[in-house]
This record gives C-alpha cells, structure tokens and sequence, in this order.
C-alpha cells in the first residue's frame, strides 16, 4: 500500500497555495478547472489533459522557491495534494460522463446481482483449505466503500484493503494448513468470489475512472499488481458463462432464471409493501402514536411492546424489585427493520425458493389460474406471503400457516417507530456543497478552498487490524 499520507499532503499543499509567491499556480489551477469543465465529455482526451497537467505542475513544484530543500517524499506529497484537489472539483464531470459507462455499469450490476444468488467457492474452483466466507465479509466491505470518495487515490485504496485482506487470509490458511504459499491462481478466484458477493456500486465507471486519473507514475509496484488483478476479475465476470462456473449448460440457466424470478418477486414485493406501509403509517396519527405508548398492559403480547423505563427507582426513591421469573422487557423491532433483516436472511439461503413452497402461486402468472379476479388476488398473495416470511425470518422463529391478526400487529410494530428529525448536519453539507461550486467557477478568486476536499480518507487495512486508524483517518 502507498505510504504517503495524503490528509497532511493535500493540508500541506493548500497552506502553501496561500502564500503570496503561489499566487501564478493558483491562477493556472483555476484556470485548469474552469476552462476543462466547460468542455464537453471526451475520455481519452480527458484523460491525457489531466495526466499532462499534473506532470507540468509537479516540474514546477521542484524548480519553485516553496518548495526549495524538500524531500522526495514531501514533493510526492504535494503532487498527491494536487491531484485529490483537482479531481475532487472535476468529479462530476469526469465520473461515469458517458452513456456507455452508465449502461456497461447497470449490466454488470445486475449481472453480479443474478448469478451471486447460486455462486459457490466450488464453482470457482477455490480449494477448501482456503475457503473462508465469513473472513471475507471484512474484504467486501472494504470494497463496498468505494463510492465513498472521489480522488483517484482514495478509490484504489479501497481495492488495495480488499486485495490485502484477501492476500492476509490465504497466507494464514496456507500456514495452517502447511501448504505452499498462495499464488495468482488462488487469489484471482477468491478476488472474483469477493467482487460478486460485495456487487460494489459502479464498479466499471470507478475502475475506468482510477485507470484515467490515477498518476501513472503512481500506478506501479504492489498497486499496479492488484489494480490488474481487479480490472481481470471485472473482464471474468463481465464474460461469465456455465464453462467458468464448472456447470452444465442447463444447470446455469436454470439457476439465472430462477434468481431472476427470485429478484423480480423481491423488486415488485417490497414496492407493494412500501405503499402498504406508507398507507398504514399515515392513518396512525402522532397523539395516536404517543396514546399507544401509555395503554395498559393486558396480554403477553403488549408487554413484549412496553419499553423498559431507563430508571428503576420509583418517585418515592424505593428500588423497584423485578421477580426472578419476569423475563427481560426489550423494544421489539420495527416493522421496517424486521422486513429487511428477514429479506437479508432469504438472499443469504442456499436455496431460497424452497422457502416459498408452501405457497404454490407466489410465483405463478395470471394465465396460470382461470378465476375472473386472477390478478388481483395474486397480487394481494404475493404481498401477504413474503412479507409474512420476511417478519417470520427477522423473529427468528419458524414459518408456521399466516395468523388471522397479521394487519394488527403491523399497526402495533408501525405505532413502536417514529420517524427521527433530519439531521442538520445534511443541510449544512449540503449548502457548503453548492457555495464551494460557486467559488470554483470563479477564476479571480485567488485562495484554493478546502471544503468539500478534505474529506476523509479511506483506512489502512494493515493499520485498521492494529486497533486504530491510519494517520490520514486521525486527523
């Protein structure tokens, strides 16, 4: 992993840009950033203007007076604070600038999202010694980050902890399993397993982006490796077919039309039970909402919706005793939060569908049934049966045969939620966001501004696993 700490490179780089003597560089950043925005989107040329004009800047850094006595590593630093603070202000007009970017991005998403119902580590052919999905999950949340930044370098971090988790893993199972060390043959599959599990957004646009803009002088060593290793693991799973899962033809169809029927179902549901919550949500009025917090306790199942008072002594200062056999009063879950844990579990299955069994028409089409109100009672089915299965799935329980009440005890989990303030910080962001733009396309204004651009950095992997951040997080 890179070792130049870009928060104080980029902190460095805007002091300096202050002082009376940058003022030419100042001018010629400005200028950069407005005239290019004002052009229409053109990659390769996009690409080869940004690349030239950091490489002009960073000669001019070397032969400047600020800049007179300073390490290797301090100029490296500069550059890198160059580069986070351009491509931060040009972000929106480079990233994903094209349709066919958009359009490649949508296919290998949904591509990734259909075949990671039935990948296996076995269809990639990824030895059991070196299986390990729950370890992986710390890789693809490394990944899954990746859409949290903007400049090049942030954005190839997030790969690099991924791949280096990855690396960490195999090394310690060839270790106890006293087996050879990994090589590309071992890491590339677990990288392409690790890629589809965490269908990171925009992967092709974010790629390409990093490919585009990156300082190619910085693009080398451990970098470049896993970088490469990336971009093949996209070009596997752009191209995947039956013949690299190890499957029969038919199998492999199959098991996509199945997870198509699967994410179909799962799309149209959750839009139904949107709408449905919508709609219970706004005939339950606020003094409804605080009424129902206040009714007396008559059935075991109101107790398991009283939430436990923060203080157990009573107005007299007498302790309150609670008998030995009186379980535990907790807040139940929302219905909300209830839904999208059961709906995580289903993804989560080795075969989901079985689930579904017990309802014979979930996946059914209207021609399938010949009664005159086909349609309408699917579509009510539908909503009832998975919404039912999510609810039982997020209690833990089993899945026993609808219960007649299921509409009341909605209205009950619906009453337990309210719905929290925005928080100001939002609107504040937001409102620095649309004055920095402002002083971007202003070419007189003489000062880089920082907001907006220091944003923070993506994490260390190997310092992350110490216990604590990196430098660029901590500061």
């Amino acid at each position: 992993m890179e070792n130049a700490d870009v928060f104080l490179g980029l902190h460095d780089f805007l002091e300096r840009m202050r002082q009376p003597t940058a003022a030419d560089f100042v001018k010629s950043i400005k200028s950069f950033i407005v005239s290019f925005s004002n052009n229409a989107p053109d990659p390769e040329r996009d690409s080869a203007a940004v690349q030239d004009f950091f490489a002009n800047m960073e000669a001019a850094f070397r032969a400047h007076p600020l800049w007179a006595g300073c390490s290797e590593e301090e100029l490296d630093s500069a550059g890198e604070g160059l580069e986070k603070y351009v491509m931060t202000k040009l972000f929106t007009r480079v990233f994903a600038s094209i349709p066919d970017d958009v359009k490649t991005d949508e296919q290998l998403s949904e591509k990734i999202a259909l075949v990671q119902q039935f990948i296996r580590p076995e269809n990639l052919d990824i030895k059991p010694t070196f299986q390990n999905e729950t370890s992986w999950l710390l890789a693809q949340k490394e990944l899954q980050k990746i859409n949290m930044y903007k400049a090049p370098r942030d954005k190839l971090v997030c790969i690099l902890n991924c791949c280096k988790v990855i690396s960490n893993l195999l090394l310690n199972a060839s270790v106890a399993s006293n087996e050879n060390p990994p090589g590309a043959d071992e890491f590339l599959p677990v990288l392409i397993y690790v890629t589809m599990k965490a269908n990171p957004p925009q992967l092709h646009s974010n790629l390409l982006y990093i490919q585009r803009y990156r300082r190619q002088s910085r693009l080398v060593g451990e970098a470049a490796y896993f970088f490469t290793n990336m971009l093949s693991a996209e070009s596997f799973i752009s191209n995947i077919d039956a013949q690299a899962l190890s499957m029969e033809e038919a199998e492999f169809e199959n098991n996509m039309e199945s997870a198509r029927a699967l994410l179909s179902g799962l799309s149209t549901d959750m839009d139904g039970l949107s709408n449905l919550s919508d709609q219970i949500a706004g005939q339950i009025s606020v003094e409804q909402l605080l009424e129902s917090k206040h009714q007396p306790v008559n059935s075991k199942i109101e107790k398991e919706h009283v939430i436990r008072p923060k203080s157990s002594e009573t107005k007299s200062g007498k302790k309150v005793t609670v008998a030995k056999d009186q379980e535990p009063i907790t807040k139940v879950p929302s219905l909300s939060e209830l839904e999208n844990k059961g709906a995580n579990m289903l993804l989560k299955e080795d075969k989901p569908s079985q689930v579904f069994q017990e309802y014979p028409y979930l996946f059914a089409q209207v021609g399938d049934l010949t009664v005159s109100d086909v349609e309408d009672l699917l579509n009510n089915y539908k909503q009832l049966v998975f919404k039912y299965v999510c609810l039982s799935k997020g209690l833990g329980g089993a899945t026993p045969s609808p219960p007649a009440s299921l509409l009341h005890t909605q209205v009950q989990h619906q009453a337990e939620t309210i719905k929290e303030p925005e928080d100001p910080r939002t609107a504040e962001k937001n409102e620095e966001s649309h004055n920095d733009t402002s002083k971007t396309n202003d070419p007189s204004n003489q000062v880089l501004d920082e907001e907006n651009v220091e944003s923070q950095l993506p994490e260390d992997e190997a310092n992350t696993h110490q216990g604590g951040k990196n430098d660029e997080t901590s500061q």
